[in-house]
């Protein structure tokens, strides 16, 4: 199942299926594009998995196990292909805060973000290859672009699982917190991201020309909000 918690702005989404380590099924896909849906207009986003152990295992290879066809396979990777695309291209910044172990399509999901904060007692790794597969969802790519490509091959061509502290160095994780302040950690970090300036800095860091850009500094500047806190700053330094 896949829960939506909506607050002043904060859009959490929240991957909790226990019994298969937040592993993603078809009916999963589904389910994130209904929470997508409605976390629209959001002013940050999170994605999470539920408890503590898992972010996301993969995909659910009990659901998964039945097609058997290429065209099937591709449909099946087409579908979460598209799940993924829709989190990178979220309007709002995106958190991927990694509760648990991020593995095979779980490291996919977690790339779509624009930021990864993980408590320190996770893994995570583009182990595809222990199973003769590739990454199917757009992680590659996206991983490349975090890392490189070369150092990008040599994990996923490898199938090399990372401890937490490991994917800071590399770039491929931008946080790491201690397990005790991990949800308190994530929360604050999303919460500074809740604001109008944010969305905009993402969307010029995805590259727009140079006028696009300065549009957006300046309908910033004539909105309410920042004559608002100019007033707050001003009347201090009275």
């Amino acid at each position: 199942m896949v829960d939506l918690e909506i607050d002043d702005g904060l859009a959490v989404i929240t991957i909790d299926r226990p019994q298969a380590r937040n592993a993603i099924a078809p009916e999963t896909m589904d389910q994130l594009d209904t929470a997508l849906d409605s976390a629209a207009g959001a002013l940050a986003l999170v994605i999470r998995g539920g408890g503590d152990r898992a972010f996301v295992s993969g995909g659910d290879l009990k659901e998964l196990a039945k097609l058997r066809t290429e065209e099937q396979a591709a449909a099946m990777a087409r579908r979460m292909r598209g799940v993924c695309d829709r989190i990178a291209a979220f309007p709002a910044p995106v958190i991927a805060a990694l509760n648990g172990h991020a593995l095979g399509g779980g490291a996919e999901v977690a790339v779509s973000a624009d930021i990864r904060i993980a408590a320190d007692d996770i893994r995570i790794g583009f182990n595809q290859v222990s199973l003769a597969i590739m990454p199917a969802w757009g992680g590659a790519e996206r991983l490349a672009a975090l890392v490189g490509r070369s150092q990008a091959l040599l994990l996923a061509g490898s199938g090399t699982i990372l401890t937490a502290g490991e994917a800071h160095r590399v770039g491929l994780v931008d946080q790491v917190l201690p397990r005790a302040a991990f949800d308190e950690g994530w929360r604050a970090v999303a919460r500074s991201l809740t604001n109008r300036p944010a969305g905009e800095i993402k969307r010029v860091l995805g590259g727009v020309a140079p006028e696009e850009a300065i549009g957006a500094f300046a309908r910033l500047w004539v909105a309410d909000e920042h004559w608002e806190a100019a007033d707050r700053v001003m009347t201090k330094s009275r």
